[in-house]
C-alpha cells in the first residue's frame, strides 16, 4: 500500500494527521519536515516571554515522540525538491544525500514565511525574522532578559502588535515602526485602530508610523536604526513582523494552480487531483486566512475525505482574538468585497464596532476591552458563513 504523504509538521500538518488517525489507523503515513519536527502551536511564540515560558517549554514533543502517537513515520530535516504528479513520486534531499517515495495522495502543508524587506546596513543580516521555534530560541538567545532591552518591531500588524505587548510587559522598551497610519490597518477601521494604538501606548508600547527604516547599523552590542523621515532610533535588537508569504514554490514547479497561496476548492483539493493543501498557504476558494480556527475547519474535512468520505470544509463566521492583553482585542474582518459602514458604541473600557452592510445584515465586528469582550459569542451567532456547510 502507498503512503500517503504530508509535507510540513507545523500545526496544519501535525492537526491533519490526527484528525486523520481518528479515522484510519492502518494506511501508511509519512511526514517530511524540513525542521526537526518538534510539535508546538506557533501562536505562544508572540506571547512567550511575559508568561515566562522558555523555548524548552513552548515544544510539545518531539519528532519520535509524535511518530509513535501518530503510528507515522516521520523524516526531519529533510527538503522535498520535485514531485511528480503522474508518477506519484517525490524527490526530497537529506544529508546531502537525494531520496525519492511514492504516494498515494500528497497534502501540502507548507506554511508561510515572513517577509524579509530589503534594508542596508551591517546590521541588516541580524534582524530577527521569528517564525518558527528555532527562529525565536535565537531571539530568545540574542535578548539579554536580566536588563531591560531596546526592541525595535518592524510591523504594526497583529504579530508586530502581539510581540510589542508581549516584550512590553516582559519588562523591555518596545517601539513599533510601520509605513502605514495607524496598527493592524488590514484589520481594524481607522477609529478603532485609533483607539487601540492609544490603549497600547499608554501601556508603555511606543509606535512611529508613516515611515520606514531605511538602514540598520552596528553599534558596539547596539544597533542605530535609521529613519526614512531623516529620524534615527539606536535599539538591543530588531524583529521585522511585516507580514507572511504563503510558500508556492514547490507547487508551481509541480504544475498547481497558485495565486496569493496553492489554489484549492472546498476539498482542499488543488487542480491536480490526489494532491491537496491547507493551513497557512492554502487559498481556498480565493480566501486566505492563515488563522488557527480556519486551520482546524480544513483538517477536519480533508481528514474525512482522505479517508473516502468526501467533506467540503465550512467556514462559519471566526473571529480572532488578538493577544494584547494590554488593550483586548477581537476581530471578525467583513468579507473584502463586501461595502459596510460601521457602527460604533463606546463603553467605559473600550468599544463595539459592528460592521453592517447595505441589507442592515452584521458582516464583521471588533469588540476592544474587556466589557466588549462578553459580546464576543452572541455576535458570533449572528454573522452569516464565509463558507456555508453543505448539506
Amino acid at each position: 500500500m502507498q503512503p500517503m504523504i504530508i509535507i510540513g509538521s507545523g500545526m496544519a500538518g501535525y492537526t491533519l494527521a490526527r484528525e486523520y488517525r481518528k479515522l484510519n489507523k492502518e494506511q501508511p503515513l509519512i511526514m517530511l519536515c524540513a525542521d526537526d519536527g518538534a510539535s508546538y502551536a506557533k501562536p505562544t511564540l508572540s506571547n512567550a516571554l511575559a508568561s515566562n515560558k522558555h523555548p524548552t517549554q513552548i515544544a510539545l514533543a518531539d519528532a519520535n515522540k509524535m511518530a509513535e502517537q501518530l503510528n507515522m513515520q516521520i523524516i526531519t530535516h529533510a527538503w522535498v525538491t520535485a514531485v511528480d504528479s503522474e508518477q506519484h513520486t517525490l524527490s526530497y534531499t537529506q544529508n546531502q544525500q537525494t531520496f525519492e517515495l511514492e504516494f498515494s495522495q500528497l497534502i501540502l502543508a507548507v506554511g508561510a514565511n515572513p517577509i524579509r524587506l530589503a534594508i542596508s546596513g551591517d546590521g541588516s543580516d541580524d534582524i530577527h525574522l521569528i517564525n518558527s521555534l528555532t527562529d525565536y530560541r535565537a531571539f530568545r538567545e540574542h535578548l539579554d532578559l536580566q536588563q531591560q532591552q531596546r526592541i525595535v518591531i518592524l510591523g504594526a500588524g497583529l504579530i508586530g502588535c502581539e510581540f510589542a505587548n508581549d516584550l512590553h510587559q516582559a519588562g523591555h522598551a518596545a517601539t513599533v515602526i510601520d509605513l502605514a497610519p495607524q496598527p493592524l490597518g488590514r484589520l481594524l477601521p481607522a477609529h478603532v485602530a485609533s483607539a487601540f494604538q492609544q490603549k497600547l501606548q499608554q501601556s508603555g508600547v511606543r509606535f512611529i508610523l508613516e515611515t520606514t527604516v531605511d538602514r540598520v547599523s552596528k553599534i558596539d552590542q547596539h544597533y542605530l536604526i535609521t529613519l526614512a523621515n531623516g529620524h534615527s532610533i539606536e535599539a538591543d535588537a530588531v524583529i521585522c513582523a511585516i507580514g507572511l508569504q504563503p510558500n508556492i514554490e514547490l507547487a508551481k514547479q509541480t504544475g498547481i494552480n497558485t495565486s496569493r497561496g496553492i489554489i484549492t476548492n472546498t476539498l482542499m483539493q488543488t487542480n491536480l487531483q490526489h494532491i491537496y493543501a491547507l493551513g497557512d498557504c492554502a487559498e481556498v476558494n480565493g480566501t486566505l486566512l492563515p488563522y488557527v480556527m480556519p486551520l482546524m475547519q480544513q483538517a477536519r474535512a480533508l481528514a474525512k475525505t482522505l479517508a473516502g468520505e468526501h467533506t467540503q470544509v465550512h467556514y462559519p463566521a471566526m473571529p480572532v482574538a488578538v493577544k494584547t492583553p494590554a488593550a483586548p482585542l477581537t476581530v471578525l474582518p467583513p468579507p473584502q468585497n463586501v461595502v459596510v459602514n460601521w457602527e460604533t458604541e463606546y463603553l467605559e473600557d473600550g468599544l463595539v464596532s459592528k460592521a453592517i452592510d447595505s441589507e442592515n445584515m452584521l458582516r464583521g465586528f471588533v469588540l476592544l476591552g474587556a466589557t466588549a469582550a462578553k459580546q464576543r459569542l452572541s455576535l458570533t451567532k449572528l454573522v452569516p458563513d464565509l463558507i456555508p456547510a453543505q448539506v
